[in-house]
């Protein structure tokens, strides 16, 4: 493993950790006492008796990374270091880097947003012949996307009018191609329907939607050079989440802030 200037000594790890998911006093997990004392490490809770660790209640429970190597994987992971690179950087295999990527990725917190004023959807198709449609909105001017993913090729009326009533706002101007699935749209959902007939040579009221595949495609190549059909509806989730939220992932302690908590006890 490098020792990079980003990656902080394991002191400072231990005590990011423990104020992103203790805050400023230490309590137990279990009681919520904050009658606890420190032992090699570990914890005491001198009201319950249990004894916890700094993130034996976390998802990280089972970590077995040494937490320098843990934080520069997570750096990689949140700063976009394709996979290849990770691998070269953390001495780690592929398939440890790719679980990880999985690990943070399954993490991010749900992000569904609510689109309104002016907005531009669009379909597209990926994955070959047992791939998957995607349907994505983006409110023009902003970094607000909203996204539904199909099982089959070809999205129908119905599904453009699920995912306005799901994620488009009442009297929202909409911006759409010439696709047969927007005809009328309006009389299933109250949006003022603006159409580009692209065979005309009309693209200005799609060209934000329409760019947004191209910056997915690029974000999947260069990062993770190919996907998998398992993985496609978690990639499009990251991606939507990393394009609306990218102060989010400046650094690993930003990602943790959002997506390490106590894991509730029973």
């Amino acid at each position: 493993m490098y020792q990079l200037n980003q990656i902080p000594s394991e002191a400072k790890i231990r005590q990011y950790l423990r104020q992103i998911i203790f805050g400023k006093n230490m309590f137990c997990p279990n009681c919520r006492s904050r009658n606890v004392y420190a032992t090699q490490r570990r914890y005491r809770c001198r009201k319950c008796q249990i004894r916890f660790s700094l993130l034996s209640h976390t998802w990280l429970s089972n970590m077995k990374l040494p937490l320098q190597q843990f934080w520069l994987i997570l750096w990689c992971w949140t700063v976009q270091i394709p996979v290849k690179q990770t691998i070269a950087c953390t001495n780690l295999s592929e398939p440890t880097v790719r679980l990880w990527f999985d690990q943070f990725r399954t993490h991010l917190p749900v992000d569904e947003q609510i689109l309104e004023t002016v907005v531009q959807l669009d379909e597209a198709y990926f994955g070959g012949k047992r791939g998957y449609a995607l349907l994505m909105g983006k409110q023009i001017g902003t970094r607000k996307l909203a996204y539904h993913i199909l099982s089959e090729a070809s999205p129908a009326k119905c599904d453009a009018a699920a995912f306005l009533q799901t994620y488009v706002k009442p009297g929202t101007i909409l911006h759409t191609d010439g696709s047969g699935i927007y005809k009328k749209i309006s009389d299933w959902w109250p949006v003022e329907h603006k159409v580009d007939i692209h065979k005309k040579f009309e693209f200005e009221l799609t060209s934000e939607i329409e760019g947004m595949f191209g910056v997915y495609r690029t974000f999947i190549r260069r990062m993770y050079h190919h996907v998998t059909r398992d993985k496609f509806p978690n990639l499009v989730g990251e991606f939507c989440f990393r394009f609306s939220h990218p102060e989010l992932f400046r650094n690993p302690r930003q990602y943790l802030l959002i997506a390490l908590r106590l894991v509730p006890t029973a």
